[in-house]
Formats: structure tokens, sequence, C-alpha cells
């Protein structure tokens, strides 16, 4: 309390109390009054001080402020009756409050009848005024000072400015007042300085030295302006202006409710809990129209001025049952602010239902609540309830304004959020339900995949697909649509399915994304308002990779090129022409084919992966080489490590989709070929070399339809084909393909043959005795392909 100045410590008795009642400081002047040295009286009740019948058993006062006239026993067996002035000493930090006991030993008045501090003009001002002596000592007040302290001039003179308030920011006053009394300049002081009574006042301090005629300074003046409601009210909209800031920070209905009960907690409230409706259904709307008690809500967030929220009753997240009466209830079905009592009653029937929030009101002297419904865009979403328990003071009309105001910018924050969860959610729906939800097993590889969507912006427009082809083929995609939302998941679900219908008719890579940018130019069209084009674009990587020859095609669309580990080898990056995002139309789309060792393992994924606002590409490049050459497990372990190496704790900015796969080989055992001349003659011999073939298999069971489905493709090709006709027979374990080649680029087409047709019935009877079949352009002609089950066959 005691500031650095070259005066006595004497001229007042001073003590400190703590909350159980025993003395922790005594001054020189306590000594002085009563005798007792510090060593003799601290660590003492200070109830050992009283004298007098009725004292013995005294107790703190309640308030921050106590004066009044006490018998104290000395220490030489005497008693003294004294004025003593009491505050309580908040702390800065947790700890127990304190009390600092006082009462002037000196300042009985002027010295001489010309003592310049004696100025009665001055005293007569309508401002509050005090004047302080050359050792800051409290000599006169005012009228209009006298009841702004409550207190009189003959009990208050002779304290210095701490003592007087029992404020930490008077000895900032006291200050000002030894620079104007060393200096001999006067200054303007504006403080925010609590100075009695139950009332928080904020002054302008005009403080001006007091001289005589010689001009030598003895003391100061302070001219004390009131201007608390102009600083109450610039407190509020500067509490307003905070929340318009703090509040909404983030989508999220949690992390809102957090926001709007941290604001209120301590300048309005002690303890702040946020309730909300929960919607009748998951994903729906809260419930609308007039309420009907009891209403059930879940606790979204609460605060505290201490720490832990001691004070709270619901657990957070939990689901509570309200009735009428109890200030959540009547505040939703009254639809306005509700500000309850406990020392009129209000609450009585409320906690008689409720004891354990009895308990704690009882246990915390909570005396005051306010509960505000928290409504926007007609809406009720739920309740906040604001409670004072160490803020002795009621709340006020502008605090329930101040209240509303603010809860109503959180109330459009919680919407807001609400309604994007709820968007959120649709459109992470709509992703999964769009996205493979399991990968086929081929004889070409094995893969693992991951889609992660965005922490922060949302769902996006990633895809990724594995796809069966003809001849044992696979296709692989990963694609990347731009924006975020249901749109972009609308937009992605139509392309996935574009990809797999042009993967069905066995495009090359380049041809299919040639095919791709022209849907996407045509939904750009369609997207697009008062004839202007919309905004839909994408990336797209289309790769396929034959098991037989164990080459690869690929070919990408403004999409990052994948990763390639070879068996035994270090990751390394696949060089491929960039090629443009779909959407620009007109610009043309390069594929390059290389071989694969059995075994390696490619890696494609969408940007969300490498690029962040945190690193560049090319690192982002390097931790995904990095992490894949770490990983030596399984490719779902391998997803797992690369996505905890490459992407935040918090989750990824944008949306991650990874594809992992393993290349495997088909054993040239396993597949049989035969160049045909293009002789009718031969298709008997040539269908009796399939049988041996299929017997050396052990597939005779699927003999009577391989049969049938070469002779009618051999056929087809001798009569109708050009030079150059290959058959070839694959199989695994669940199927046998014949595939029958020319050099011809005519397709044929099934047909239905009329009754007395003597053919056309060929492929329709290879379609029915097939499980599929068709036909593909290869770069020197077509492929006829059919399917036959050996599972079914069996």
């Amino acid at each position: 309390m005691n500031p650095e100045y070259p005066f006595d410590d004497a001229a007042t008795a001073r003590a400190v109390i703590d909350d159980d009642g025993n003395l922790v400081e005594w001054n020189a002047g306590a000594e002085r009054l009563l005798g007792h040295r510090p060593a003799e009286v601290v660590g003492r009740p200070a109830v050992d001080l009283l004298a007098g019948a009725g004292q013995s058993g005294s107790v703190a006062p309640e308030g921050d402020r106590w004066d009044g006239t006490v018998t104290l026993r000395r220490r030489d067996g005497g008693v003294v009756s004294v004025w003593l002035l009491a505050h309580r000493l908040r702390p800065n930090a947790d700890g127990p409050d304190r009390w600092l006991v006082v009462t002037p030993l000196e300042g009985a008045g002027p010295s001489s009848p010309d003592d310049p501090l004696d100025n009665i003009g001055l005293l007569e001002s309508p401002c509050a005024i005090a004047i302080y002596d050359e050792r800051l000592r409290l000599r006169r007040i005012n009228a209009v000072m006298a009841e702004v302290l409550r207190l009189s001039e003959e009990h208050v003179r002779g304290l210095r400015a701490p003592e007087l308030t029992g404020r930490a920011q008077s000895t900032d006053i006291e200050q000002h007042l030894l620079r104007v009394l060393t200096t001999g300049r006067g200054t303007d002081v504006r403080t925010y300085v609590p100075v009695g009574g139950d009332r928080t006042y904020a002054w302008l301090a005009r403080m001006a030295p007091i001289t005589d005629g010689e001009g030598r300074v003895h003391g100061v003046s302070v001219a004390a302006h009131d201007f608390t409601e102009h600083y109450l009210a610039q407190e509020r909209l500067q509490l307003v202006n905070e929340a318009s800031v703090r509040i909404g920070t983030t989508l999220d209905v949690t992390r809102t409710a957090e926001e709007l009960a941290d604001i209120c907690v301590p300048a309005l409230a002690d303890f702040v809990s946020v309730d909300l409706l929960d919607p009748p259904e998951p994903g729906g709307e809260p419930p609308t129209g007039r309420l009907s008690a009891p209403v059930s809500l879940r606790r979204a967030a609460h605060r505290s001025v201490n720490p832990g929220n001691p004070e709270a009753v619901a657990e957070l997240g939990r689901v509570d049952v309200y009735p009428t009466p109890s200030p959540q209830a009547d505040a939703l079905l009254a639809a306005h602010t509700i500000v309850a009592s406990t020392s009129t009653g209000d609450l009585a029937q409320w906690l008689a239902w409720d004891p354990a929030r009895a308990a704690r009101i009882k246990e915390y002297g909570i005396h005051t609540t306010m509960s505000v419904p928290i409504r926007a865009r007609g809406t009720t979403l739920g309740v906040a309830v604001l409670t004072r328990f160490k803020n002795p003071a009621p709340f006020t009309p502008d605090d329930v304004l101040l209240a509303e105001e603010i809860t109503a910018r959180a109330a459009v924050c919680i919407d807001n959020a609400r309604r994007y969860s709820r968007e959120r959610e649709t459109a992470l729906a709509l992703q999964r339900s769009l996205l493979p939800r399991s990968l086929p097993r081929t004889a070409a590889l094995t893969a693992a995949s991951r889609y992660l969507p965005a922490a922060r912006s949302g769902v996006g427009g990633d895809w990724f697909d594995v796809i069966p082809l003809s001849g044992m083929r696979v296709a692989m995609v990963v694609g990347d649509v731009v924006g975020h939302g249901v749109a972009a998941s609308a937009t992605m679900g139509r392309l996935r399915t574009a990809v797999r219908t042009l993967a069905d008719i066995d495009l090359a890579p380049d041809e299919l994304l040639t095919h791709l940018d022209d849907l996407v130019v045509r939904l750009s069209e369609e997207a697009g308002t008062d004839g202007s084009p919309g905004e839909v674009g994408a990336t797209c990587l289309y790769a396929v990779y034959d098991p037989v020859s164990r080459r690869c095609t690929l070919a990408r669309a403004g999409h990052p090129s994948p990763v390639m580990v070879p068996p035994g080898g270090e990751p390394e990056e696949i060089e491929l022409p960039a090629g443009p995002p779909l959407g620009l139309g007109g610009l043309p789309f390069e594929s390059a084919e290389l071989e694969l060792r059995e075994g390696t393992v490619l890696s494609l994924y969408t940007d969300g992966l490498i690029e962040s606002r945190e690193r560049d590409v090319d690192t982002g490049h390097a931790l995904l080489r990095e992490a894949l050459s770490a990983s030596s497990g399984s490719l779902d372990e391998t997803c797992d490590h690369v996505l905890q190496a490459l992407l935040p704790p918090g989750g990824p900015a944008d949306d991650v989709a990874l594809l992992l796969a393993r290349t495997q080989g088909l054993p040239s055992s396993q597949v049989a070929t035969w160049h045909i001349p293009a002789d009718p003659a031969l298709v008997a011999p040539i269908r009796k070399q399939v049988m041996e073939q299929l017997g050396t298999w052990n597939l005779s069971e699927a003999s009577f339809t391989a049969e049938l489905v070469v002779s009618e493709l051999v056929t087809n090709a001798i009569r109708y084909g050009t030079p150059g006709i290959r058959l070839r027979l694959i199989h695994d374990a669940a199927t046998l393909i014949c595939e029958v080649s020319d050099t011809s680029h005519t397709a044929p087409h099934l047909r239905r043959a009329k009754i007395f047709d003597e053919g056309g019935r060929g492929l329709l009877l290879v379609a029915q005795l097939t499980q599929r079949w068709g036909s593909r352009h290869t770069a020197d002609g077509k492929t006829i392909w059919a399917e036959i089950g050996l599972l079914d066959e069996e």
C-alpha cells in the first residue's frame, strides 16, 4: 500500500486483517495508538484487541467498507475509543480477501489563521474538493466531497489517499499528488477509482499546488469532476464492440457459446452458463413456435471468475430438464429477459425443486441471476444465464440492455454456426455417399485410400476411385473440384459418374480427360446466370495399369503428379505433361506411359495433402517422399503415416484425398495368345486349341461357354474385320477373358435379330452367356472382349 515518498508513516494507525480475522500487518501509528509492538500482535486474532461488552464476538462486516467507533484495549491495560475506517482489499490474483483498518492520529486543522490550506473560497466550489498538506495528508474536504465519500471531514482529516479509499489505484493518485507538490505544476488525472460506498466513481481530478504569497508550495488541491455515467456508457460501448470482434471467430456452435461466456465474465457477471435447445432430430431445426415446460437444454458453455467453474452444476454437453419456475424456462417461455434475486424469494420454488443448485447458491453466495433468451431470425436457440456473487451490486436496467445486446450478437453467430454445421454435415454425408465405400479387389493391384474434409473451410469436392477395366486392367483416378460445400460435392458426384462412364468405353487417359473437360465446360455454362458462365472447375489425374504388360498410362489435368515408390527403391515424382485444369476448354491433354515393376507403389493425392500456408509445395513434396520412404507396413498403415506426417493436428485447411496402389503382375502362364489368318476354315482348329488350353488350366467347366464365345468372336473378326487377327485368353481365380483383336476400327454393336433373319444372333448369345462384353479401341485397331465368370460355373 505504501508508495515511495519521504514522509513519516506514523500519522495514522493502520492494520491489515486477513480473511480469518488474524492481524497480518501493524504499522508504527498503530503501535503509537495502542502500545502493542508488531511482534506481539501479528498473527493473533484482531478481536483480542476489542474491549467493551458485546464486541468480543464481532465478525467481518458485510460489503466492501465500514466505518464506526469502537473501544480498543491498550497494551498498558487501558482502553481507548477511536473511529475506524475499514476497507475490503480484493486481491488481483487468486487468494483470500483482506481488510485494511485505519484511523487518523494527526491532522487537527490549520496551524494558523492565515494558513493557505484553509482556503474557504476553494472549499465553497460546487465541485468535490479535497486539500492535502505537505505530507500528503488530507487537511480539508468540502461538503460535496464529504457526500461523495459518505464521511465527515472530522473523521478523515489526516488520512492519505490509499487509506481514504482502500484501493490500490489510489497509490497512483498519491504519486501524482507528490509530483505536483515537488514541482509546483498542476496536472489533470483521469482515474476510475471506486472511492466509497457501494458505487463506483470515475473521476477527472484536477490537481493544483497551493502556494503562499511568496510562491512556496504548502499543499495540493484536488477538484474532482464525476463523469461516472459517461464512463459506464463508454465501458458498455467498448464491451459491445469487443463482443463484435471476439464472438463468432469460428463457425463452431460450441466455440461461439464459449466466446459469449468469456466476454461476459467478469465484465457483466461472475458466472455465465449458455444452454442451447436440441433440435427434435439430428441435423434438424430447433423447435419452432411457442415452447412448453419443462424445457430440455444442453449445456454448451460456462465460465466463472473462479478457475475450474466450481459453481457449475450441469456438465458440458449434458442435457438437463428445467421446469417452471426456473430462470431458464421462465425466460424462454416469456421470450424476454428475467432478473431474479435470492433476497426477494424469486428462486425459492426452483431451488426447492433442485437441491444441488440450492446448495451451490448458498455456498458461493449467489444473490442475483439474469436469464437472457438466445434468439436469432425468429428462432429460439437457447438461454444465457448471468450470475453474480462476488460483485455485490444487483443487475441494473442498463446491465439488462447490455446483456441483451451482446446476446443478440452472439445469437446470430450461433445461428450462423448452426446453419453452417448442418450444411457441412449435409455436404459431408453427400460427399461420403458419392465416394466409393470400398475399393474393388483386382488381380492388377491392391489399394488403400483416405479422405479427410477440410477442418475450417468445409467439405470440398475431392474424390478418388479404382475402376476395373477389360483385360484385367484397372484405372485409378483422383480429382479435386474447385470450391466447398454441397455444390462442390454434387459436382464431384457428377464428374465421378462421368469418369466411370467414360472408363467403361475404354478411352485412353488423354481422350478421357478431353471428354471430361467438355463436360466441365457445359456444367459451367449451366451454372451461369445472365448469359455469363458459372465458376465450375476441377483438376484430375487418370491412370490405367495393365498387369499383363506391366505398363501404366497416365494423364493429368492441372493435378499434382503422382509419386512412385519402386520395390527396394526411393520415392520419386513421376514427370507428366501438366495439362490444363478442367473447364478451360479447347486445350489438349497428353499422356505418358511407363513400365512398372511388380510391387511398385503409386501415390495419387490432391493438393490439400502437400499445400498449406505454413510451407511451400516443394517442402510438401519432400515431406511426402520422406513419409513414403519411412513407411514399411501395409498400405493402410502407410496412408495413416502419410497423413500424420503431412497434416497439422487440427486437421487440413483443404480437403485431402489419398490413394495408394501396389501393382501386381499377371504371370505369363495365365495368358495364352494365337495369331489367326483371315481364313474361316481355321475357326474349328482354333476352338480345339482353346479347349486344350482350358484343360491345361483346369477350367473344363467353362469350356462350353468359352467355345461358343471364341467361335462367334473369331468368326466375326474373320468376316468383318481386317487381317492381323489375334485371340488372347486371360484368366485368374474368378474370371476367364476372351479377347479378339483386329486392325479394323469399326466396332460391332448388339442388335436383336428378327424371326426370319438367318444371322444377327451371335453377339446376343455372347451377351447372355457371359458376365460382360464390350469393345475398346487400340492404337492399331480394336479389341472385342467377353468375361466368363468361373465361380458361377463351379
